[in-house]
């Protein structure tokens, strides 16, 4: 089951809903002052004069779409089922949360977090299933181990008793994370795609970072401050790996867990660097509150065995 939800994931990050903006040659168009990926598909028009230029170049007529603050919710019978059902919705939830903050980048942070506390009840459980299988991992491995040169079906199937009854010990529902992570999986995609196809959110500022910035082309334009959202989205991954570290290699050992995390940390680092700031700030803003929850339901299941 975690096998067919990583290729999900991974699917739907290669071919998603958003379209990237080709140029002739077939080779991604950039914004070229921020350096940011511009979207083919967006849902609103943008409003910065170089932009405009460069969708008009590019033979893609945006003057039919509405302005990114008057967006609403009407559903366009020419979009698709997706666009329609989750995109338009949560882009409408940003603007409005940017209308009423008057700034986008905080609208981002604030739909993020309430999209998060919508889904606690579910991560809630989803953290405390990790929490018991931590628990009932010492018995895991001591089962492994009694029935590691045995491939018998006798065996196979004595091995599959104990390890439920370790399961139901523990409390641990072996299917339940799989299916949460199946609920919320359509909301957290469809926020990501959101941003992405709304242009007003990158031709905003949220302190001193442009939320069209990649912080590459901001570091090498003299802006050392896009480090610390780097380095923030860093240490949000590391813990969020490092509370997980077990479930990265299903099986695998301590080192083998050690390396996959550490590589896998170091991937997402520097693909960073060429992501829009606004992904960024999201991306931070829902794996910090989740850091958070997840230190609650640890704190929560230390005091029920002291009692």
């Amino acid at each position: 089951m975690k096998k067919i939800i990583i290729v999900i994931i991974l699917g739907l990050m290669l071919t998603g809903c958003t379209q990237v903006l080709k140029d002739p040659k077939g080779k991604s168009v950039p914004n070229p002052e921020t350096n940011q990926t511009l979207t083919k598909n967006i849902i609103c028009q943008p409003t910065n004069t170089e932009v405009k230029k460069i969708y008009t170049d590019n033979k893609i007529d945006y003057t039919k779409l509405p302005d990114c603050k008057k967006l609403t919710l009407t559903t366009d019978i020419s979009s698709d089922l997706w666009t329609n059902v989750f995109i338009k919705p949560l882009a409408f939830i940003l603007m409005k949360s940017a209308n009423f903050f008057n700034n986008v980048g905080w609208a981002v942070i604030f739909t993020g977090i309430m999209i998060r506390l919508v889904f606690l009840p579910i991560t809630k459980k989803t953290a405390s299933q990790s929490e018991n299988m931590k628990k009932a991992k010492p018995e895991l491995d001591a089962l492994e181990k009694k029935y590691k040169n045995k491939k018998d079906q006798d065996s196979l199937m004595k091995k599959n008793q104990e390890m439920m009854l370790i399961y139901k010990k523990y409390q641990i529902n072996p299917v339940s994370g799989c299916l949460f992570a199946f609920i919320q999986l359509p909301i957290f995609f469809a926020f990501y795609e959101a941003i992405n196809r709304v242009p007003a959110l990158f031709e905003g500022k949220f302190l001193w970072l442009n939320l069209g910035m990649t912080p590459l082309k901001g570091i090498s334009g003299g802006n050392f401050t896009y480090l610390i959202l780097v380095l923030l989205l860093a240490i949000v991954t590391y813990y969020s790996f490092n509370f997980n570290k077990q479930d990265i290699i299903p099986g695998g050992d301590k080192n083998q867990n050690k390396v996959m995390m550490y590589f896998l940390l170091g991937f997402i680092i520097l693909a960073s660097f060429n992501l829009s700031t606004a992904i960024l700030l999201y991306w931070v803003t829902s794996s910090g509150f989740t850091i958070l929850q997840n230190i609650y339901v640890a704190k929560l299941g230390v005091k029920k065995n002291d009692k």
